[in-house]
């Protein structure tokens, strides 16, 4: 695994100085939250030589084991931070997007993945086990001298700092990255709360070593079918297949997405699927649910020098898989606002707000489009819906990607501030 701890980031000309002006400012920053979208912002600031803290209400550092897909505009953001070789080592490159009808297994649409991103994007499409990203940030960020401090509680903020624990935690800088449930977001905009979509997600990992040769292509699939769909991927270099299955029902709401599920439920849940979908679930040990919840967009993301990122602000739905790579952005984009933008820390999140704002938005409405085409929701029992996805998979290769082009093609280490 290789990270280099005294790499700095190579940003746009100008940068030096913008960095100088900011760094006299923004000398410590205060993170509450120790996923993807914390650590990467720890990370990214700490190499700007700004003290970062982040606090973490769990006991200990760690991901519960499901998969994400690293679309090349996150790439670019963790090529920025020298992680590529480290998340390669670790990661599953798909050969192609995939939509199959979840019952007959038909091919609905296919668009390719493995040959066409880096030459149309200039940055992979991979996949990653969580708890593997995880970890690679968390020693990336642990040698650019970022401290974690688990078992810290973030109830909420003041004009100067953090409250962790029911202690004033004081910095130039804080950041709310501490989910949809945000304890920072909860205190600015207590009016927009979460709220569940009627969408429950199960979660798990099987070894491929278990499943018959072949059942799961290598790609990245989506299986779709009335009210309900299945994704799946391989991780860890084709070990092991991540499936997640959503459906619609309203009898789950708790808010934790680490609570266990009954792999034969599950099972039960999804009978009359295809049956290569049946022996996948069939050889699940184990499982966890996760109640799908969701935010109004919110007026603004900062207070002063207080801001949010990742899903405290502009929670995503998975119908996209670009809720991690949102963050991942946030992350890099905040840090380029106070290193080439404005001195003050309350300037430079406003900045960092106005750039964001718009592209979070738009990829929040495609996702939840998406959930009712995955779903084949609407007239004539989803046959418009199935019409529109053969219409897309029908398209030449280049053809097929460009409705993706302002997602992947986007570049938070370049784009102009």
């Amino acid at each position: 695994m290789l990270v280099r701890p005294h790499e700095k980031i190579h940003y746009s000309a100008g940068a030096s100085i913008g960095a100088a002006k900011a760094l006299q400012v923004i000398r410590r920053a205060n993170i509450a939250g120790a996923g993807i979208g914390g650590l990467t912002a720890a990370l990214a600031l700490a190499r700007q030589g700004v003290e970062v803290c982040v606090f973490e209400q769990a006991p200990a550092l760690g991901e519960v084991g499901a998969g994400l897909q690293l679309s090349p505009n996150a790439m670019k953001v963790l090529t920025n931070l020298g992680l590529q070789e480290a998340v390669n080592e670790v990661a599953f490159a798909p050969q192609y997007a995939r939509i199959r009808d979840g019952k007959s297994g038909r091919d609905l649409a296919v668009l390719p993945l493995k040959d066409q991103c880096e030459k149309v994007y200039g940055a992979p499409y991979l996949h990653v086990h969580r708890a593997d990203l995880h970890k690679i940030l968390e020693e990336a960020a642990g040698q650019q001298g970022v401290r974690v401090k688990t078992g810290s509680t973030v109830t909420g903020y003041t004009d100067v700092g953090l409250l962790a624990n029911g202690v004033e935690q004081v910095a130039d800088l804080n950041i709310g990255a501490d989910g949809i449930r945000s304890a920072i977001t909860a205190q600015m905009h207590p009016q927009f709360g979460p709220r569940f979509t009627g969408q429950l997600a199960w979660r798990g990992t099987v070894p491929t070593a278990d499943l018959p040769d072949g059942l799961i292509p290598p790609d990245a699939t989506v299986w779709v079918g009335r009210g309900s769909h299945v994704v799946t991927y391989y991780l860890r270099g084709g070990k092991l297949v991540n499936f997640v299955a959503v459906e619609e029902r309203d009898d789950w709401q708790n808010p934790d997405w680490r609570v266990q599920g009954d792999p034969a439920d599950l099972l039960a849940r999804f009978s009359g699927w295809h049956g290569d979908i049946h022996t996948l679930l069939g050889a699940a040990r184990s499982t966890h649910l996760w109640a799908l919840f969701d935010r109004p967009e919110l007026p603004d993301w900062s207070d002063g020098s207080t801001g949010l990122l990742g899903d405290a602000c502009h929670p995503t739905l998975p119908f996209m898989a670009q809720g991690a790579a949102m963050a991942i952005e946030d992350a890099c984009v905040l840090t380029r606002c106070l290193t080439q933008g404005s001195p003050s820390a309350a300037g430079a999140l406003q900045h960092y707000t106005r750039i964001r704002k718009p592209r979070t938005a738009r990829l929040q409405s495609r996702a939840r489009n998406n959930a009712a085409l995955f779903h084949l929701d609407g007239p004539f029992h989803g046959v418009v819906a199935r019409a529109k996805l053969k219409v897309a998979g029908s398209l030449p290769d280049r053809l097929g990607l460009r409705p993706f082009d302002s997602i992947y093609g986007y570049d938070a280490t370049t784009v102009a501030l």
